[in-house]
């Protein structure tokens, strides 16, 4: 078979449409039943041609009939259902290494981890007739997954598995931090991981209480005190500022170091890169399907992954690729301050204290902001648009601000359409369509209701709502959360692009130091003790602002000399030390 056919459930609906995907297939019209409409349509993959036609008369977008790569010939290693999204190969897990995990959502990087866990068994893509134990090994014979399988039912191999979605866990468990770590360690053992990972604070805490921040700390603690030969991470930086994602990777290594095998799926590259030994890329096409590569060093994985070319395979899986080109910075001596702020003070009624240096923002520049969680930045946000007001300093309140909040909320029950028209009437021109909603991929998403769209969606309209509406200062809050490198990519050049095609600014909070140094044109620092105090340094160059708060992260970077994307320094190596020596924590 060298197509698939995948329809979306959740958009069919026979009883409100005149069944043209049945009406207008020629393979129906010559009396075969390639599409067959029960409680929704049902496509025989082996009668269809290809032809193209369903998914383009489909008036809910339900349907996709995919095309295969021709050097694809091996059968799927799993598949959900008829007409469902099936996964081709998995990744290889390795003792004393960290096996990174690395594509865009939707592609299986979850369901690859459910399957090597157990949670999904390998059925080879015969969905209504599940194999047994036996045959699974057996197909798998003569591979190095012939022996993990063999093991794993056996239960010779026990799994520790942290899922991506960490704010399930209340709803799953009732009880203090403690209580859910006691399931997997004694007293002292989770003392000592505690300090490790900076909870010893809410070991008491109820889990209902919880940050995300907490949440994916507590989780990552449960999966590492639980005693196994596998270990699985499923996006365990989500929720965490730079600080703490560099505090989880160095205890995810010293896992590996242990003799353990360690997977992990994320979309951070900087972590990834300072995480792993080798990485497996996953390509393919969104809820169809997706393809495990053969494993590559981190290095060549990452910037494969970048050049959207396999070159061993002979697999071309994204059409350009992806590049961190040097965006044209205005020299200081000729930038145009847009709005300027003195010494500002806000003591919050929690007891936290806000010092914030005076600045200048400039026309036509983004600036990113970088700083641990807690300490001010969202609070900076929300003084500048007036949900907040100084104890100390005063602000411009003519300006004009467009602002996405760090939390969005999703229950609105407009179409993504006309939540973009109610932000300016003028959202569908071809200017608006160019710049911000093709590349943020939200035309296929027009009729859909806000209320019903995944983070990822609702994060890229909620993106484009703020950059739509007229103003001279733009605030975005943690843009890039939920979305996939691809994705935050695009997110970057829309908002540079707006910026540099208006008379306006930008400020970004996020905690993705790719995104940032991509983004950037200068950055602004926040430091401080967290939940206590925090202190905003004036804007600075990037190069000067970044080596500042890298010391304080205790990581160099370096530039790659391939992408010139920022790559973490491993910690003692040879360029490490030399730029600590020298002072330049990071590499422009």
């Amino acid at each position: 078979m060298s197509r698939i056919a995948i329809l979306n459930r959740s958009k069919c609906f026979p009883k409100r449409c005149s069944q043209e995907c049945s009406k207008y297939c020629p393979v129906n019209r010559m009396g075969k039943e390639c599409i067959v409409i029960k409680d929704v349509a049902h496509i025989d993959e082996v009668l269809c041609t290809g032809c193209g036609i369903c998914p383009k008369k489909c008036p809910f977008g339900a349907i996709q009939i995919v095309n295969l790569p021709e050097a694809l010939k091996e059968a799927p290693v799993f598949r959900y259902a008829e007409n469902a999204f099936e996964l081709f190969r998995l990744p290889i897990p390795i003792e004393n290494q960290v096996v990174g995990i690395v594509g865009a959502n939707g592609i299986g990087k979850s369901t690859a981890l459910e399957v090597l866990s157990g949670i999904h068994k390998p059925n080879l893509g015969e969905y209504d007739n599940p194999l047994d134990e036996r045959a699974v090994i057996e197909h798998f014979k003569g591979t190095e997954l012939h022996k993990y399988f063999s093991n794993l039912f056996k239960q010779k191999a026990t799994v520790s598995y942290k899922p991506q979605y960490v704010d399930m866990i209340p709803k799953k468990f009732d009880g203090t931090v403690i209580e859910l770590l006691r399931k997997h360690a004694n007293e002292e053992q989770i003392k000592t991981m505690a300090k490790k990972l900076n909870i010893l604070h809410i070991l008491s805490r109820h889990v209902h209480e919880l940050s995300g921040g907490e949440l994916q700390k507590t989780a990552i603690s449960a999966a590492v005190l639980k005693e196994a030969d596998l270990y699985f991470f499923d996006e365990p930086a989500s929720y965490l500022d730079v600080k703490e994602r560099v505090r989880i990777a160095k205890v995810i290594r010293e896992l590996s170091e242990s003799g353990k095998q360690v997977l992990v799926v994320e979309h951070d590259l900087i972590i990834l890169d300072f995480l792993a030994d080798l990485v497996h890329i996953l390509f393919g096409q969104t809820a169809a399907y997706g393809v495990v590569s053969h494993p590559l060093s981190a290095k060549n994985g990452i910037n494969t992954y970048l050049d959207g070319y396999i070159r061993g395979e002979n697999i071309r899986f994204r059409p350009e690729p992806l590049k961190f080109e040097h965006h044209m910075i205005t020299k200081e001596s000729e930038a145009l301050p847009l709005v300027s702020w003195p010494e500002m003070y806000k003591e919050m009624k929690s007891g936290f204290k806000l010092n914030i240096d005076s600045s200048e923002l400039h026309y036509k520049e983004v600036v990113g902001i970088v700083g641990a969680n807690a300490t001010g930045k969202t609070t900076f946000m929300r003084m500048l648009v007036g949900e907040l007001t100084p104890d100390k300093g005063k602000l411009d309140s003519k300006l004009k601000i467009s602002y996405k909040p760090q939390y969005i909320k999703g229950d609105s029950i407009l179409t993504v359409k006309l939540a973009l028209l109610e932000a300016n009437k003028m959202a569908l021109t071809q200017e608006n369509v160019l710049n911000i909603l093709r590349p943020l991929k939200l035309e296929h998403l027009m009729e859909h209701i806000v209320r019903d769209l995944s983070g990822g969606e609702l994060q890229r309209v909620a993106v484009a709502i703020c950059l739509l509406r007229d103003a001279d200062v733009y605030l975005l809050d943690e843009p890039s959360t939920y979305l996939d490198v691809e994705q935050r990519l695009q997110v970057a050049k829309a908002i540079q692009k707006v910026i540099k095609h208006k008379d306006a600014a930008a400020l970004v909070i996020d905690h993705d130091l790719l995104f940032v140094s991509f983004i950037s044109d200068r950055v602004m620092v926040f430091d401080g003790e967290p939940s206590k105090a925090g202190h905003a340094k004036e804007i600075l160059p990037v190069k000067e602002g970044m080596n500042s708060f890298l010391k304080e992260l205790d990581i160099t970077l370096r530039k790659d000399p391939e992408t010139n994307r920022p790559r973490v320094n491993k910690p003692g190596s040879q360029k490490d030390a030399k730029q600590r020596k020298s002072g330049e924590f990071y590499q422009s």
